[in-house]
């Protein structure tokens, strides 16, 4: 999450990033207790991109709360999964 945060310098500040973390953390914790397979690391790797990807997006647009970017997140994760044949 950090690393994607750095492609953003400007966007967040320090408190804003002690809530944007938390709510990346849970939401990988969310998918890897979902069962999810991920059988490469470029696959973990991906699942967890669009994971940041979405909660930056979503606190650019202004959302801070941890529960609803998490949520939103994982929404993203298994969406992208249901468009991915082979998945």
């Amino acid at each position: 999450m950090r690393g994607h945060l750095k492609e953003h310098p400007e966007a967040f500040d320090p408190h804003e990033v002690l809530t944007l973390v938390p709510a990346f953390d849970k939401a990988w914790e969310s998918v890897q207790a979902s069962g999810a397979i991920f059988d490469t690391d470029t696959k973990v790797e991906s699942a967890r991109a669009i994971l940041a990807k979405h909660i930056i997006e979503a606190a650019k647009h202004g959302e801070r709360d941890r529960g609803r970017l998490r949520d939103g997140a994982v929404a993203a994760l298994a969406q992208s999964l249901r468009s991915v044949p082979g998945q």
